[in-house]
């Protein structure tokens, strides 16, 4: 067996189509196809159930492919021993970042990057946290920046800044003019949500868990929309047409030097309010992490990597060490 044979048998695994495998792998269908037949004829084991446009893992074919995904990952750690004995900051890495801090965070970090460790280029990622995850788990990133919570996967992690929430509001709505809003004062508004699969939709729904209730009936039509990325949602703010809660960092600066921010395309505005609770206690907010396998042996560039997150403006956050 080769360990293109053992990745191949992982995508197929995690794909459950071998088509979309082959994509994965950036080979052709036939060329997967023979060479996890061929493993399964050494190994004189089947590892997939195959029907029409359907594909299973076996019982046996599950603990093998567990294995193989650990061969893979040790072969990966030699080829970082030994780069790592010559830079251990040499070579590219390869971070995920959902799509709730991507757009706020990587122009700056970047930046960063590349003034401290330029012989580090980062590779970035963009996507939903259970899906980061599982490219954490299958090496195909080497860290990610998340926020929690999330499913405990024996990660190692490391805090980098609590987050709180602002509410979004037409400026021309009622609550535009007060200094800061509670959960209970949104209880009653047309509340545009992110779609399902975002995290920050699950800390919004914390923070008004009645929405929850309405996004799963009928009325849940007339109460809450849901938008596929913040600045969509942003639009729909600017349009009058509901309100929202956005984490700080996503908050233009001018909007808070001027309480407002005009759309170019009308005349309607956004007024950015602090949420508090309403009985005294701590506002809410999220906490941002930096995760990576515990396998992963370039500590030197999982340090760098946060030292240049630290070196970024971070506007309104609480940063951890």
């Amino acid at each position: 067996m080769t360990l293109t044979e053992l990745k191949y048998i992982v995508a197929v695994a995690r794909e459950k189509h071998f088509g979309k495998a082959a994509d994965a792998c950036y080979v052709s269908q036939p060329t997967l196809s023979v060479a996890v037949k061929k493993l399964e004829e050494e190994l004189d084991v089947k590892l997939f159930e195959r029907s029409v446009g359907e594909v299973a893992v076996t019982q046996l074919g599950e603990e093998i492919v567990r294995q193989a995904q650990s061969v893979l990952e040790q072969a990966a750690a030699i080829k970082e021993i030994a780069k790592r004995g010559k830079d251990p900051l040499a070579g590219a890495l390869t971070l995920g970042v959902i799509y709730t801090i991507g757009p706020y965070l990587l122009p700056e970090l970047v930046r960063r990057s590349i003034e401290r460790t330029s012989q580090m280029p980062l590779l970035l990622q963009e996507n939903f946290t259970v899906r980061l995850l599982e490219m954490l788990r299958t090496g195909e990133i080497d860290c990610a920046i998340l926020a929690e919570p999330f499913p405990d996967t024996g990660l190692a992690m490391a805090p980098l800044y609590d987050e709180p929430f602002m509410a979004a509001v037409p400026s021309t709505h009622p609550l535009a003019s007060v200094k800061s809003v509670t959960a209970e004062d949104l209880r009653n508004e047309t509340m545009l949500l992110l779609g399902a699969g975002h995290c920050f939709r699950d800390h919004v729904l914390e923070v008004c868990p009645e929405f929850a209730r309405f996004s799963s009936n009928a009325e849940g039509i007339r109460k809450s929309f849901e938008g596929s990325s913040l600045e969509t949602i942003k639009h729909m703010v600017a349009a009058g047409m509901g309100v929202t809660l956005v984490p700080r960092m996503s908050v233009p600066r001018d909007a808070l030097i001027n309480t407002v921010r005009r759309r170019k395309s009308d005349e309607t505005y956004i007024r950015y309010l602090p949420v508090q609770e309403s009985d005294g206690s701590a506002p809410p907010m999220r906490r941002v992490v930096l995760v990576w396998r515990r396998s992963f042996t370039r500590y030197e560039a999982i340090a760098a990597l946060r030292n240049a997150i630290y070196a970024c403006e971070l506007p309104g956050v609480q940063r951890l060490s």
